[in-house]
């Protein structure tokens, strides 16, 4: 049998593994600092781009896509070409794929402070970036098949699978979800409106965790685990039933974010049932992980890299048990909009993706430079510290979860709500904010223990050079199935069927979702009295979503009974039809604003955003103090509401052509309505007076315009009271 020589390609693992690190450690400090200003809420007070809202996506950005997403690509890099036996199909793709996605993380980190954003979850880059993501996850998709067509390993093992998986789920979905209009180079707006927007966001969202990650991760598993630990894989069947049950139910769930909305009711029932289903197969992946390790228990007490592996699985099956109980409707009407989903988040960003990445480069770095670890015991330290963050992170955000729904649910005897006022609640969370921080802090110092240890060790190693390998080239078989040989193991000679099979699974439960959502307009009933915003109200949802407020409140009133006392009457699904994108929320770290047009005067807006804890005492809300003194932008303004008549909003012509007289005309009664304020009315004459040439008036500005936006929240529908219809009774 002919042997062939070759080379792996370690330089493009190197250049991942030292983005995983650089990245790790700027994402892990945002998100430090945002949890630090719920305790010190003006501690970036007047800096617009490092306010809460601002910084808020770009830690998630950076956490998933520049450290996560570099650690699936350096994990990806490393175990494919020696699975495959067979260096990557092409170099150049290999550096596209490095450098482009480095670019797209710059580009990403320069613009979500500066406000441009999308507002969708997981998915605020503006369009240019979503193209230049969907260019990049195509070379790295190019590059991972061509690699299968030049294998030398007849077999794809299981890691192969989950990485082709990963590769077209992620492609749909990210194409799906960011389908948008562009009405500038960094401003578009979605092409689904409302409800649809919220399903097609929520089916990107939940699979951006299943295939951005998980699938990954778990193929990282296979190969990680079993060579760290030297022991095969536990089960090869459980393998592919854990990968063919995962990719067919996981796609089905994200609709279970969506409970007690206004998403359809059979919708809602579909993301429960296959996220209850969804608990087997993940389990099952996690067991075949674990179990891996059988014998090899005296190694994992000795062994950091092991260690590190071992919580990472456990980490992942509680978050794949607590996922699919979120999704039962009792546990999820206490859960949503509380901390309870902000740690379950975290245990599995922390424990699953953080802790398997960790053990990864602690393996990976002494093979690349060929040189032992620089320290055992800084390892095993880092090991202790980031465990017990997690365990300071993860318990009090449970207690802050469980505290919040209980106050937001109880009644005294004669009806009323106990706790009326949305900041008592608040109050009482914030020690378990202050635990939060301890934890994060611990979390960030094994970080950097790790990035010491790594650099030290790099320095007293060589340096990483092709790895050359040998192995026989790949004899020609029978394209049909042979005498004994199994259906997936035929299938697994098959990178094409394996492929074309895997998009089958997962398109079924999306087409079967979205499709009718979209589709049969009777699944959204409208509202005749629902009107398109003014001009002046587009321009402020447009800075709402730049300030990023839609991070801690909420636009969606669920059907019970305390929410409807403590904000009004329920939302309907026909009253978001004009709302591109949907600003339901996720998180109550204030209250909800569905109702919020009306409750209180244009002063109140207006000192609220200049110092919010002088209108609400205790708040942990930052002040907005720039919106008060920037010129509102209006130069943009008909091509905004021409990008919507596209998408289907009802303007006519003459409402594009008078926007500029309508937005002056609402501003200057918004300036008149802050004018009944003396004390405002005195403000504003000496700000005159000290602008001088520069001065721009009151109705021009940021404020008005959001002023406007929040009036005109939730008053497109009126609802008598049973008082009301007693009285004209």
């Amino acid at each position: 049998m002919e042997m062939q020589q070759f080379y792996y390609d370690n330089k493009i693992v190197k250049n991942f593994l030292y983005a995983t690190m650089l990245w790790g450690v700027v994402g892990m400090l945002v998100g430090l600092l945002l949890a630090f200003m719920f305790l010190f809420p003006n501690l970036t007070d007047g800096i617009s781009w490092l306010s809460f809202g601002r910084l808020r996506p770009l830690h998630t950005n950076a956490v998933i896509f520049a450290f996560v997403g570099n650690a699936i690509f350096a994990g990806v890099y490393y175990s494919t070409q020696r699975l495959l036996k067979a260096r990557m199909f092409s170099d150049v793709l290999s550096k596209i794929n490095f450098w482009g996605w480095q670019l797209i993380i710059v580009g990403a980190a320069i613009t979500l402070p500066l406000g441009f954003t999308s507002s969708k979850e997981y998915a605020e880059l503006e369009w240019p970036f979503d193209i230049a993501i969907a260019l990049v996850w195509v070379v790295f998709g190019a590059n991972l098949i061509g690699t299968m067509f030049k294998r030398r390993q007849r077999h794809l093992y299981v890691a192969i699978w989950f990485y082709i998986a990963t590769f077209v789920t992620v492609a749909v979905l990210h194409i799906f979800n960011n389908l948008e209009l562009p009405v500038t180079a960094l401003k578009s707006y979605s092409v689904y409106a409302g409800v649809q927007d919220a399903l097609v966001q929520w089916w990107y969202g939940h699979n951006a965790v299943a295939f951005f990650l998980t699938t990954p991760f778990l193929g990282l598993m296979y190969y990680f685990v079993p060579k760290a630990a030297n022991r095969p894989v536990y089960s090869y069947r459980l393998s592919i039933v854990h990968f063919w049950s995962l990719i067919f139910i996981y796609i089905w769930a994200g609709p279970h974010h969506l409970l007690y909305t206004a998403l359809p009711e059979w919708a809602q029932s579909l993301g429960t049932t296959f996220s209850i289903m969804l608990l087997m197969p993940s389990w099952g992946g996690m067991i075949n992980g674990l179990l891996t390790l059988r014998g090899a228990w005296d190694k994992v007490r000795v062994d950091p890299v092991l260690k590190f592996m071992v919580v990472a699985i456990t980490g992942y099956g509680m978050a794949t048990f607590e996922g699919p109980m979120l999704s039962l409707k009792n546990v999820n009407a206490i859960a949503h909009f509380t901390d309870w989903i902000i740690a379950h988040v975290h245990v599995g960003a922390l424990a699953w993706n953080g802790f398997l990445t960790f053990g990864m480069i602690y393996y990976l770095v002494p093979k690349l430079f060929k040189t032992k670890l620089y320290s055992l015991g800084l390892a095993n330290l880092h090991f202790w510290i980031g465990t017990l963050g997690i365990i300071m992170y993860a318990l009090p955000m449970y207690v802050a979860g469980f505290t919040q729904a209980s106050m937001w649910k109880q009644f005294n005897p004669d009806g009323t709500l106990v706790y009326g006022n949305f900041l008592e609640t608040v109050s009482e969370i914030i020690p378990m904010y202050w635990m939060r921080a301890i934890g994060g802090t611990l979390y960030i110092i094994g970080m950097l223990i790790l990035v010491y240890n790594i650099v030290v060790t790099i320095a007293k190693g060589s340096k990483v050079e092709d790895e050359l390998a040998e192995a026989a080239a790949l004899q020609r078989v029978s394209k049909k199935r042979v005498a004994g040989e199994g259906w997936h193991t035929w299938l697994e000679r098959k990178p094409i069927k394996l492929t074309i099979y895997a998009t089958i699974a997962i398109l079924i439960g999306g087409l079967v979702q979205i499709v009718p959502t979209i589709m049969v307009k009777s699944n959204i009933p409208t509202i005749s009295s629902v009107q398109p915003y003014t001009p002046l109200e587009l321009e402020g949802r447009d800075i709402y979503i730049r300030e990023g407020c839609v991070g801690c409140h909420s636009q969606m009133i669920r059907p019970f009974r305390s929410e409807v006392e403590r904000y009004g009457e329920y939302s309907k699904a026909g009253e978001f039809v004009y709302d591109r994108p949907f600003l339901w929320g996720s998180k109550r770290t204030g209250p909800d604003l569905h109702r919020i047009g009306g409750k209180y005067n244009d002063n109140w807006h207006f000192n609220h955003m200049y110092d919010p804890q002088s209108t609400s005492s205790g708040s942990i809300m930052p002040a907005y103090k720039w919106l008060i003194n920037n010129k509102l932008d209006k130069s943009n303004t008909e091509a905004k509401l021409e990008a919507m008549v596209a998408l289907g909003v009802p303007y006519t012509e003459q409402d594009i052509a008078n926007a500029q007289q309508q937005m002056l005309e609402q501003g200057t009664q918004i300036e008149k309505n802050l004018y009944s304020d003396p004390d405002f009315a005195k403000a504003y004459e000496n700000s005159k007076k000290n602008a001088g040439a520069d001065f721009v008036e009151m109705k021009n500005r940021e404020i008005v315009a959001l002023i406007a936006y929040l009036q005109r929240l939730g008053t497109d529908i009126k609802v008598e009271t049973t008082e009301q219809t007693t009285a004209q009774n």
